[in-house]
C-alpha cells in the first residue's frame, strides 16, 4: 500500500576541526545505509518481477499447465509483476529523495496503482483458496463448472472489488498548501473508510482463507480415510470375469494432491478404469499408499502452513498498524512504516515460490524456459 518517506536523518553544521566531527561519521554512515537500503530494495523489486514473469511465461507457453486453476495462478502473477513494476520502483526512488518530486499528478496514479495491485493480489489468495475448497468438496459438479470464462468472471470480480476499495482515498490526497507537493501519503482522517477498508481489503480475506484451507485438509484427509473402503469391494462381482477383471472405482486421494497443477484432477477422475488384483497383491499395495499418503499429508501440511505463514507474516503487520493510525492509537515513525509497507510488497516475490515449487508441472516449464535462453 501507500508507502511514505523513510529513513531521515537531521543534519548538523560541520566546522573546521582537526578531527571529524560526530556530525560528518552520522552522514557517512547514513550514506552508506542508503546504498544498502536502496540495493536490497531494487533486489527484491528485480527477484519479483522476474519470477512473476517467469510464472506468467511459463503457463503461456506450456500447454499442460493450460487449466483453469493456473489461470487464476497466472492472474496472480500478472497482479505481483504489476507490483514489482510500477509500485516498488517509485517507491524506491520516494524512500531515497525522501520527499515527492514527481507531482500531484503522478502521486494520484502512482497511490492508486499501488493500492489496488496490493488489494487485487490479497483478494487472488482468498479466491485461489476458495477454487480449492470447490475442487475438493464439491469435485464432480465443480468440475463441470470449471471452466476458463468462470475463471475470467472470478478475476473480474477481484480487480472490480479492488478498484472500489482502493479509489475513495484519491478524493482526499494531501495537498500542498503553497508550493509543491512535498509527501505523497495517505491520511488517516476518514475512520469509517479506515475501518471498512482494512476489513475488505485484508482481514475478510484473511478470516475466508483461513477457514477454507483448515475446511480443505480436513475434506482431503477425509477422503484419504475413506479410500481403502473402495478398493475392496469388489470381492463381490467375482462371479463375472469380466466384470472383475474391469470396472470403476474412485480414485485415491491424498492432500498433497492440492499442489498438483489442477487441484480437481484427483477428484475429476472419479471414474476411472483399473484393473483389479488378487486380494494379498491390493492389501500389499494400499498399505504401501498408506505410507505414501500419510508422507504426502505431512509435506501437504508444511505447504499450506507455509502459505497461510507467509500471507499473514506479510500482510498482518501493515493492516494492524493502517487500523491503529486510523484509530489514532498508533503514529509510527517513518522507518516503520516504510518497513511494514515493502513487508507487504514482498509478499508478490513470495507468492509464485509458494505457488509453483511445489508443482512438478511447473518445474519442467521452468526448466524448459531455462533450456531455450541457453540455446538461444
Amino acid at each position: 500500500m501507500e508507502s511514505s518517506p523513510g529513513w531521515s536523518t537531521t543534519g548538523l553544521n560541520i566546522t573546521n576541526c582537526t578531527g571529524p566531527p560526530a556530525s560528518s561519521l552520522q552522514a557517512v554512515h547514513f550514506t552508506n545505509l542508503m546504498v544498502v537500503v536502496v540495493v536490497v530494495l531494487g533486489l527484491f523489486a528485480l527477484l519479483t518481477a522476474l519470477i512473476n514473469g517467469a510464472v506468467i511465461l511459463a503457463i503461456c507457453t506450456t500447454k499442460k499447465l493450460h487449466l483453469p486453476a493456473n489461470y487464476l495462478i497466472c492472474s496472480l502473477a500478472v497482479t505481483d509483476f504489476l507490483v514489482a513494476l510500477l509500485v516498488m520502483p517509485i517507491s524506491i526512488l520516494y524512500i531515497t529523495t525522501e520527499k515527492w518530486s514527481l507531482g500531484q499528478v503522478m502521486c494520484k496514479v502512482w497511490l492508486s496503482v499501488d493500492m489496488t495491485c496490493c488489494t487485487c493480489s490479497i483478494l487472488h489468495l482468498c479466491v485461489i483458496a476458495l477454487d480449492r475448497h470447490w475442487a475438493i468438496t464439491k469435485a464432480i459438479e465443480y468440475a463441470r463448472k470449471r471452466s476458463p470464462h468462470r475463471t475470467a468472471i472470478m478475476v473480474g470480480i477481484v480487480w472490480v472489488i479492488s478498484v472500489f476499495i482502493s479509489m475513495p482515498p484519491l478524493f482526499w490526497t494531501e495537498r500542498p498548501s503553497s508550493g509543491s507537493l512535498q509527501h505523497c501519503i495517505i491520511e488517516h482522517d476518514h475512520l469509517g473508510y479506515t475501518i471498512c477498508s482494512t476489513l475488505g481489503a485484508f482481514y475478510i480475506p484473511m478470516i475466508i482463507i483461513l477457514i477454507l484451507y483448515y475446511r480443505i485438509y480436513n475434506a482431503a484427509k477425509t477422503l484419504y480415510q475413506k479410500r481403502g473402503s473402495s478398493r475392496h469391494f469388489s470381492s463381490r462381482s467375482m462371479g463375472s470375469q469380466k466384470s472383475a477383471d474391469h470396472f470403476r472405482v474412485p480414485h485415491t486421494f491424498c492432500v498433497s494432491d492440492l499442489s498438483d497443477s489442477d487441484p480437481t484432477l484427483p477428484t475429476d477422475k472419479l471414474n476411472t478404469t483399473v484393473h483389479i488384483p488378487s486380494f494379498q497383491t491390493d492389501m500389499d499395495r494400499q498399505d504401501d499408499r498408506n505410507q505414501i499418503c500419510m508422507s504426502r499429508e505431512r509435506k501437504a501440511a508444511r505447504i499450506l502452513g507455509l502459505i497461510l505463514g507467509a500471507f499473514i507474516i506479510c500482510w498482518l503487520p501493515f493492516f494492524l498498524k493502517e487500523l491503529l493510525v486510523g484509530l489514532q492509537v498508533l503514529q509510527p515513525s517513518q522507518l516503520v512504516s516504510d518497513f511494514l509497507t515493502w513487508l507487504g510488497y514482498i509478499n508478490s516475490l513470495i507468492n509464485p515460490v509458494l505457488y509453483t515449487s511445489f508443482n512438478d508441472d511447473f518445474k519442467l516449464a521452468f526448466k524448459k524456459l531455462l533450456k531455450r535462453k541457453e540455446n538461444t
